[in-house]
Order: C-alpha cells, then sequence, then structure tokens
C-alpha cells in the first residue's frame, strides 16, 4: 500500500509502498466496534450517586399531625415528594468496564489500521525532527500537512523537547506507536506517522492477521 512521506520540514512529500495487512469483506468489523465502545465505557468514572429516601438526613418526625391541619398526609420530610427528599430511582456508583480478549482486541487493531490506510487518512513523515523545537515551528509545518482538524501524531518515541514544544498546541494528540490503539486510530480525522512508528505498528498488525 503507498503512503506519502513527508520530509521532516513538511514542505516537500514522496510516495512509498508499505506492507500493510490488508483484509477482505466485513473481516474485523464487528471487532473494531465493540473495541470503541468497550474503550469509551473504560474511561467513565462511574461515581454518580444520589441519596434514596433512606439516606437522606433529617425526617424521622412526622412533619404535622395526621388529620385537622388541611394539608395533605405526610410521614416524613425524606418523601421524593419533598424538596430535599429521597431521589426515585437516581443514579448509583458502578462499574462500566466491558473486557474484551486480546485477540479481538488485535483483530480490531489491524482493521482499523487498514481501513484508515485506504481511506488515505494516514500519512507519514521521515521524523519528528524539528530546529529549533519550538511550538510555532511545529504549527507550521502541521499546516502545510494537514490544515484542518484534529492530528494524531506518532512516534517511537517523542523526543522529550519534541513533547513539551507540540503538546501547547490544542488539535495535536501525540501517541507513542507501543501504546496505539483502536480507538485513536477511529478518533482522528487525520494520522501522522514517522516512518520509524509506522514499522512497529505494522508489526503489530501483521502479528493480529497471522502474519498475513
Amino acid at each position: 500500500m503507498k503512503f506519502k512521506i513527508y520530509s521532516p520540514d513538511g514542505a516537500t512529500s514522496r510516495e512509498a509502498e508499505f506492507d500493510i495487512p490488508a483484509f477482505e469483506g466485513n473481516k474485523g468489523v464487528q471487532a473494531v466496534k465493540e473495541v470503541v465502545v468497550a474503550h469509551q465505557a473504560n474511561a467513565r468514572l462511574g461515581t454518580h450517586s444520589t441519596k434514596r429516601r433512606g439516606e437522606v438526613s433529617g425526617g424521622g418526625k412526622k412533619p404535622w399531625r395526621q388529620k385537622g391541619t388541611g394539608r395533605a398526609r405526610a410521614g416524613s420530610t425524606r418523601s421524593p415528594l419533598w424538596p430535599g427528599g429521597g431521589i426515585v430511582f437516581g443514579p448509583q456508583p458502578r462499574d462500566y468496564t466491558k473486557k474484551i480478549n486480546a485477540k479481538v482486541k488485535a483483530l480490531a487493531f489491524g482493521r482499523a489500521l487498514f481501513d484508515r490506510a485506504v481511506a488515505g487518512d494516514i500519512d507519514l513523515i521521515e521524523a519528528f525532527e524539528v530546529n529549533p523545537v519550538k511550538t510555532k515551528v511545529i504549527s507550521q509545518i502541521l499546516t502545510r500537512i494537514a490544515p484542518k482538524g484534529k492530528v494524531l501524531i506518532v512516534d517511537d518515541p517523542f523526543a522529550p523537547e519534541m513533547r513539551r514544544a507540540a503538546r501547547n498546541l490544542n488539535r495535536i494528540t501525540m501517541q507513542e506507536a507501543i501504546k496505539l490503539n483502536t480507538l485513536d486510530l477511529c478518533q482522528y480525522r487525520k494520522i501522522l506517522v514517522s516512518t520509524k512508528a509506522l514499522e512497529k505498528i505494522i508489526a503489530r498488525a501483521s502479528a493480529a492477521n497471522g502474519g498475513n
């Protein structure tokens, strides 16, 4: 599969062939959905909490006598009908974690990589080498390659000074090749990968696809 490779300054480009594991038909599509849903579910804290009638403080005494006041009968201020009372069927803390086995994760990763590559959403850069290493310079390079939208840049690994300079750009997300996952591959408009990082990514995808 052909990829466009940009020079480190983003000014020039060329094409080169890389062996991305191919997928036929719908193989792995369901796995991608399951893994993306699992990633999003596992990111939920599940700390939402409301107090039920028995957990609200106060209300131990009947507010007024049962009859003769002209008001509705009330046994406790903790009733859900009262301001400050308990909540009926309110959210409670829970664990949203979904478990996905390793084979499904690997299959989804390979499929997502293949689909984004076929769509032309993945570009390469020879290396993330900027001189001087400044946010302004990185922004200029990025504008030449991907003028608009959120961009995921992937390296293996990032130099500390590059990470410090690039993190100031809101539309950039940095990820190392070894930590790249299916959700990363799915949620960004453009993915920019160093050639060194792509080799590691392809090795992961090839293992997932049975070495084919």
